[in-house]
């Protein structure tokens, strides 16, 4: 494990448990895009590009500011009433435990079938962009009208809720 691996996983996890833990959603929904970016940085340092800079642009880009405006256009001026605790953070925790044992013994269990390295593909980020940008440049420009008119619907639909509140 080297250096860089293990500070960015720290990051990662870290802000993952904050975004869990933390009470302000505000707070949680930032937490939640550093959990994003560190999983990127994780991807980009397996060398692949293309899952990190997707994880970049879809996640922490459209996801998690998404969330951001959903938290800050939603909620009222008002403090709600205090959060009750729960009794089933044992639940979840058993739970969890559970699952972490299944997956782990699911991957010690496994047979691994070869143990060099797989030959280069062709199949690169330039590979990919090229084929978005000549074959599929019709159905992403169609994508990117529709999220465009879903994101100006949503600000309209925010403003005149705000304007019908006395």
């Amino acid at each position: 494990m080297t250096l860089p691996f293990a500070i960015i996983a720290g990051l990662t996890v870290g802000s993952a448990i904050a975004a869990m833990s933390l009470r302000n959603l505000v707070h949680c929904a930032l937490s939640l895009v550093v959990t994003f970016a560190g999983l990127a940085a994780l991807f980009l340092q397996l060398n692949a590009q293309f899952v990190g800079f997707a994880q970049v642009l879809v996640y922490v880009g459209a996801v998690a500011i998404l969330i951001v405006f959903a938290i800050l256009l939603t909620r009222s001026a008002e403090p709600g009433p205090p959060a009750s605790m729960t009794t089933g953070a044992g639940w979840g925790i058993g739970i969890a435990v559970a699952a972490f044992l299944a997956m782990a013994g699911a991957v010690t269990s496994s047979v691994v079938m070869q143990r060099t390295a797989p030959p280069p593909s062709d199949l690169t980020v330039r590979a990919i962009g090229h084929k978005l940008m000549t074959d599929y440049v019709l159905p992403l420009e169609v994508i990117g009208l529709l999220l465009t008119a879903a994101m100006i619907g949503a600000v309209i639909i925010a403003m005149q809720e705000r304007k019908s509140k006395p």
